[in-house]
């Protein structure tokens, strides 16, 4: 019986849980319901384990698979550790959203039919709303409700494809389909507005940075990796995903740069990341696929890792910008330890897991002579260096001294970055024991002295221009417009000025229309009026006593035209 129960509900119970429990009770919920999701994970077998007739279909809330599970595998255990980092700060109803959000990406993990997907798929965008919102600022009421409508937008786009596809064939199964028409660009639209593509990659750096430090963990790990599972899933091998990773891998690169808050840069560095799985599943070869799977799965990781370390800068010392923080090594050891760990897993070091599953994608895309894609992410791979592997933790842990002196991280903060440590560095060094838990079969080899050399080189020279325009690498005060500049303000402002323009139209109407009503009001009363209103000897023209026979004429002559009228 237990292969057929959704693992997702498991986790769900214990957001339920969390918000009934008090105390070590609810403690113990946050830790056990990961595990307890995780021992369910594994206890679904290939194929479909389960079925519901719902109308004229068949739903599969649980379906089985390698790539399936692995991506379930590593929510569950972000899960465990995030809950582990935040168990004594986040309140109980930022903990709560945050598993039933997690449990809608583990829910995507297992669904075998687009419904069941869709379903799960809203569930991840209502709670993961209310976890922006926990920030419990200003900035994060704001961001939190532009973040919903974003995801409003995306759910009823892949709802109108979902729709069309299940009307034109008849099917709901979820399986790998050919953008050919209006339904399946639908919901290829629907689907790479979680993973924040561009145009809209705007809605990520916007909330993600106005959580809470415990929050943006959570946010850095489910929405944009089920999106490269639905993918993978549905568009393997569509070529134009080729073309939007590379432009993601790019966006990210530049936007970071320009960034000044921490968080910021690593929630541009997140739209880079996917960039990379993307182009690996536009790829679709079964490296590339096998890529793009193991690279999300150690980008959660690492990236965790990342926002891990800035949130406890921030709960440490109240402070997100570069510009505010430095020398903080001195004081806080673990904690710039782990973000640099995290910056030279994202940067793809060797021996790290990000050089394990990065080199993968680059490899897939030699395998099939995409010598113009390989060489952009290679050069892609050096940007990260740049703005993620140095920028971050140089910024933020060196530098200039700040003069803050704030304590380091808190044991059970500390415990979670360990533990994402050592997965970073286990990955890297033993991948081998990793890749046979990929969906296909592995064979690669990634430390070849040949590509260890090159991304060593590659690594080394980034890191000297680094150093060397440091001086205007050095952060400034200053916003970076985005494409949600043009719904944010300048359609913003084109609504506002047609407002006035239609408002003082308005007006000049209405002010019109008194003066016509003024004058026809006038004129009626004296006409109509039997007194005499206007100082006349006599009564209005309509007003006046009339003989009968000269009414009786008026009468017949109207009745003729009428007649007349009415036979022409």
């Amino acid at each position: 019986m237990l292969e057929h129960l959704p693992p997702a509900l498991i986790l769900l119970a214990g957001a339920i849980l969390i918000g009934i429990l008090r105390g070590h009770l609810r403690t113990a919920v946050v830790l056990l319901a990961p595990l307890a999701t995780l021992w369910a994970v594994w206890q679904v077998p290939d194929g479909v384990a389960a079925t519901i007739p719902f109308l004229d279909y068949v739903i599969e809330p649980v379906e089985g698979s390698p790539l399936r599970r692995l991506f379930a595998t590593i929510f569950a255990g972000m899960v465990f550790a995030g809950g582990l980092y935040a168990f004594r700060l986040a309140k109980w109803y930022e903990l709560a959203a945050a598993y039933a959000y997690a449990a809608g990406a583990i829910g995507v993990c297992f669904a075998g039919d687009l419904i069941t997907m869709f379903l799960y798929w809203e569930l991840m965008a209502l709670f993961s709303t209310i976890v922006v919102w926990c920030g419990n600022t200003p900035g994060a009421r704001a961001a939190g409700v532009r973040y919903a409508i974003m995801h409003l937008l995306g759910g009823i786009i892949l709802k109108v494809g979902i729709e069309g596809v299940v009307v034109h064939t008849g099917s709901i199964d979820l399986q790998p389909m050919q953008v050919t028409n209006f339904d399946t660009w639908m919901i290829l639209i629907g689907v790479l507005i979680n993973a924040a593509a561009p145009p809209v990659s705007a809605w990520l750096a916007d909330a993600y940075p106005e959580s809470s430090p415990t929050g943006s963990v959570f946010l850095s790990a489910f929405t944009t990796k089920t999106a490269v599972l639905a993918l993978i899933m549905l568009f393997p091998g569509e070529s134009i995903l080729i073309w939007i990773g590379l432009f993601m891998v790019m966006y990210g690169i530049i936007y970071a740069l320009l960034e000044n808050d921490a968080r910021r840069i690593l929630a541009y560095s997140i739209v880079n990341q996917v960039g990379f799985m993307v182009c690996a599943v536009g790829i679709g070869t079964e490296m590339a696929l096998n890529g793009a799977a193991a690279h999300a799965f150690a980008h959660i990781i690492y990236k965790a890792l990342l926002f891990m370390s800035a949130g406890v800068v921030i709960y440490r010392t109240g402070k997100h910008k570069c510009t505010e923080l430095g020398g903080l090594f001195r004081t806080m050891p673990l904690t710039a330890f782990c973000g640099i760990i995290g910056a030279l897993a994202i940067s793809g070091v060797p021996l790290t897991s990000g050089f394990t599953t990065k080199t993968m994608i680059s490899q897939a895309a030699a395998n099939q002579e995409l010598v113009a894609v390989y060489l952009l992410l290679a050069a892609a791979s050096a940007g990260v260096f740049l703005h993620a592997g140095i920028k971050f933790p140089w910024f933020v842990f060196y530098q200039k001294d700040s003069g803050l002196r704030p304590k380091d991280a808190p044991w059970n903060m500390g415990a979670a970055m360990m533990i994402l440590v050592v997965f970073c560095i286990g990955i890297g060094v033993f991948p081998n024991v990793f890749y046979q838990y990929l969906p296909y079969p592995v064979d690669y080899q990634p430390y070849t002295a040949g590509k260890v050399l090159f991304y060593l080189q590659l690594l080394l020279f980034s890191g000297l221009a680094f150093f060397l325009l440091l001086p205007l690498m050095r952060r400034t005060e200053t916003i970076s417009l985005d494409t949600d500049w043009i719904w944010r303000v300048l359609l913003f402002r084109m609504m506002k000025t047609i407002g006035s323009i239609l408002a003082a139209i308005g007006q000049s109407l209405n002010d019109w229309f008194k003066r016509v009503s003024a004058y026809v009001l006038a004129n009626a009363s004296h006409h109509l009026n039997a007194e005499d209103v206007n100082n006349d000897k006599e009564p209005g023209l309509l007003a006046r006593s009339r003989p009968i026979g000269r009414t009786a004429m008026w009468i017949a002559i109207l009745l003729t035209a009428y007649v007349i009228a009415y036979y022409f």
